[in-house]
């Protein structure tokens, strides 16, 4: 399989040589063309803001009719995969671009739309942005947010427990902290075990911080004796066991959600998940009351010794892809989103953190504190899970699910996800 052979921060990529348009495809029902457009925002005013932006483009293209189906995230990411494998995928759907996008890409589902993001609001992404969803110079697709993972806590356990971020700068001061907000009472960290995913992000970035870029870039490359299976990300995996054993999650994490992780940070049940952007939002509107308690964000701690920097972030876009067989109306209501009445909407309604400028008074503090992250990262890593191939970050996760379950040893792990990465590069 072809892969890419330069990682070096998802920012930093760039769009190559620009290439033409695959072959054009389309669905009819009856007199309307119908464009089916799947996505996971499941709550109702989520729900009802796509409806709208939908509408505005119906409105403006008469006979073409936008289908839209939502999924909530794993039934999504399951169904996509169906279809993958059937040849028939959705006109346009959601994507956080990276290898998963890759294997999409390769497999012949996604229909190469450069040409078409020349012009109009789409534009004005930034070239790091758009490269995301981007493969040998080919776009698929483009992002719509651009966000970072970190620490969300609720303001008012912290102030309870007479803590402020500056008590976890350090993962020493990290632990530290965690048994005084256990002492009173409180889970220290909430954790949706069921998904995996949300587990895997405390591995990566510990990762992240001891070894930095470098350590990446020689485990993905083969280069300098690099491997993910040993140095920095066997230590990282070291550290999360040593983590898991002083019991800082909710009880039954393991058959939790993410979901239900946010919400237990929202109704004051644990003082901090490990999340994206989307957090304060999930745990807001699945709260007990529906509004949850304040947020505060925070960088993902330093590690002492470690070469990674407390700037250096890890994250992903949201974003859509357009499938093999879609018509070019489908490329048109993607870049439809861009324009300002929809893209108001984006960031007003669906939680977006601006790529383009202009928006910027439309979020809230959380949501400019992650756009301020995400500006400042010299090193910018796209969520492993998505930016490895798709069998490989499946095996991340179950690895890092060894740990939390008790299954695996640190060595076991590490060399679990190494071994997939050489069958699957």
């Amino acid at each position: 399989m072809k892969r890419l052979t330069l990682v070096a921060g998802a920012l930093a990529l760039s769009l190559c040589a620009l290439t033409g348009c695959a072959k054009k495809g389309g669905k009819t029902s009856g007199a309307a063309k119908t464009i089916t457009f799947w996505h996971l925002d499941t709550t109702d005013e989520q729900q009802a803001a796509w409806r709208q932006i939908a509408d505005n483009f119906e409105a403006k293209h008469p006979g073409v009719k936008i289908e839209i189906t939502c999924l909530e995230n794993e039934a999504f990411k399951q169904k996509v995969a169906t279809v993958i494998q059937s040849g028939n995928p959705p006109d346009i759907f959601r994507s956080w671009g990276g290898g998963v996008m890759i294997d999409q890409a390769e497999a012949g589902m996604l229909r190469d739309i450069t040409k078409y993001v020349k012009d109009g609001a789409i534009s004005k992404i930034g070239a790091g942005a758009m490269g995301v969803y981007a493969y040998d110079g080919v776009q698929y697709g483009a992002p719509y947010s651009l966000g970072t993972v970190g620490i969300w806590y609720n303001k008012d356990i912290f102030a309870e427990c007479g803590l402020t971020p500056d008590n976890f700068k350090t993962w020493n001061d990290f632990l530290a902290s965690c048994k005084v907000i256990k002492a009173h009472g409180y889970a220290p960290v909430a954790l949706g075990g069921a998904d995996k995913w949300p587990g895997h992000y405390w591995w990566t970035y510990l990762a992240q911080r001891l070894g930095g870029e470098k350590a990446f870039l020689d485990a993905y490359n083969g280069t300098n004796g690099g491997a993910f299976n040993k140095g920095s990300f066997l230590k990282a995996m070291e550290m999360l066991k040593e983590f898991v054993d002083t019991k800082p999650f909710q009880e039954g994490f393991l058959a939790n959600t993410m979901v239900e992780e946010c919400a237990l940070v929202a109704d004051k049940k644990a003082a901090m998940d490990l999340m994206g952007q989307w957090a304060p939002s999930t745990g807001r509107d699945n709260s007990a009351d529906g509004k949850g308690s304040p947020y505060g964000y925070m960088a993902f701690p330093a590690v002492e010794g470690g070469v990674g920097l407390l700037s250096d972030t890890q994250g992903g876009g949201d974003g859509y892809v357009i499938g093999a067989n879609a018509p070019d109306e489908a490329i048109e209501f993607l870049k439809s989103i861009y324009e300002p009445e929809n893209y108001k909407i984006i960031c007003s309604k669906l939680n977006g953190c601006p790529i383009i400028p202009g928006f910027e008074d439309l979020i809230d503090d959380n949501m400019k504190v992650v756009a301020q992250s995400v500006k400042d990262a010299g090193y910018y890593q796209l969520y492993y899970d998505q930016f490895l191939p798709t069998a490989v970050g499946e095996d991340i996760k179950d690895a890092t699910q060894g740990i939390y379950a008790g299954t695996m040893t640190p060595q076991q792990a590490v060399d679990k996800i190494q071994a997939s990465w050489e069958k699957n590069k």
